[in-house]
């Protein structure tokens, strides 16, 4: 456990690249980057990968406040995480030593100094296509921007101007989105598709992407990292729906998400260039899971076309309930329910990108 921690905290150390050469140490159990930076806080805005449970305050089927939900999360405590276990967040802000995991914003019991080191605006089922989390009732991208701005002035009240910016410029913000855009509104309904072909529809997403970085910046952000799509059309409900007989990834899908990565990718590094003070990152999470999904062996899993709920095949949120049987060990499954990984999984993508990004982290300035 010792090793994997440390192994997620030089992940987290790419969105901590200052104009100064990078240097570490902790500091009360938080990780110092450089001169009198620390890393303050981690904010996190997108979809269900890593909502901790926003949606539970809504009226949507996109909910999974129930068993048997994070039946390995504290206890067997369902709380609205779309996984057994911990999601990417939790992960993160433990091995920052910031907290145990990272709370909803929406949480009734989240505590006033919860603020101080960071919270979850995400929920699931929601996209940078504005029309994504009306067709689910989720909050929006732009919704949970107006969360933040309110955020921001319960900072404020809290600790004052001064402290609230320094915060603010010093936390670590986490965008995951794009994966409902592609899979439920663009393929799973006829709505875009009479007016989109997914080159123009993959223009939007990015478009939108692009957007919320520059409204971040804006608001204060300096360290944004931007989860580029997984290869979608390997989730299980994807297989069962679209993947034929033998439930095979579903290429259309997979080709939709590949493509749209190609374009968010110079994007991101173009803003990366234009917002002076800043490390905004196209984070590529394609090719770690898809790599788990093709030599499953590699990583000690076993089954990875279908979810640990019941079949497998479709379950997921109100699908995925206490009379569903699971899998008796979860460890061999890359996927939870049918759209989102187990724990494990997750443990095992942070560490693969720690390998793919470390000599952008140690290596010579990215900005002058």
């Amino acid at each position: 456990m010792r090793s994997s921690s440390f192994s997620l905290v030089s992940a987290i150390l790419m969105l901590c690249v200052t104009v100064l050469t990078c240097s570490t140490a902790t500091v009360g159990g938080r990780l110092k980057v450089g001169g009198n930076l620390t890393v303050a806080g981690l904010l996190a805005f997108g979809d269900s990968i890593i909502d901790s449970g926003n949606n539970n305050h809504l009226k949507t089927l996109a909910k999974c406040n129930f068993p048997p939900y994070g039946k390995d999360f504290m206890g067997g405590v369902p709380t609205g995480r779309f996984s057994n276990g911990r999601i990417p967040t939790d992960l993160l802000v433990e091995a920052l030593g910031l907290k145990q995991y990272l709370p909803a914003y929406l949480d009734p019991k989240l505590k006033p100094q919860d603020l101080l080191t960071g919270v979850s605006f995400a929920s699931g089922s929601t996209g940078f296509d504005p029309l994504t989390s009306k067709i689910a009732s989720v909050i929006s991208l732009s919704d949970q921007l107006n969360m933040f701005k309110d955020y921001i002035e319960k900072l404020k009240g809290m600790v004052g101007e001064e402290r609230k910016n320094f915060i603010i410029s010093n936390s670590i913000f986490l965008v995951v989105a794009g994966s409902n855009d592609i899979v439920n509104t663009y393929f799973g309904t006829p709505f875009r598709r009479t007016e989109y072909t997914v080159d123009t529809y993959t223009n939007l997403m990015v478009r939108s992407a692009s957007s919320f970085v520059q409204e971040l910046y804006a608001l204060g952000a300096r360290r944004i990292g931007l989860f580029g799509a997984p290869p979608v059309g390997c989730l299980p409900f994807p297989r069962t729906t679209a993947g034929g007989p033998q439930r095979h990834c579903v290429e259309e899908y997979n080709d939709a998400a590949k493509l749209y990565n190609s374009k968010l990718s110079p994007v991101i590094d173009h803003l990366a260039s234009q917002l002076p003070n800043s490390i905004v990152l196209y984070i590529n999470i394609y090719d770690p899971l898809y790599d788990i999904i093709q030599n499953p062996q590699k990583y000690g899993f076993e089954i990875v076309d279908k979810g640990c709920c019941g079949t497998g095949l479709v379950e997921v949120s109100i699908l995925c309930t206490k009379l569903d049987a699971v899998c008796p060990d979860d460890s061999k499954n890359v996927f939870w329910d049918s759209y989102h990984p187990t724990e494990k999984t997750y443990k095992i993508i942070i560490n693969s990108l720690v390998k793919k990004y470390r000599n952008r982290v140690f290596g010579p300035k990215q900005h002058t």
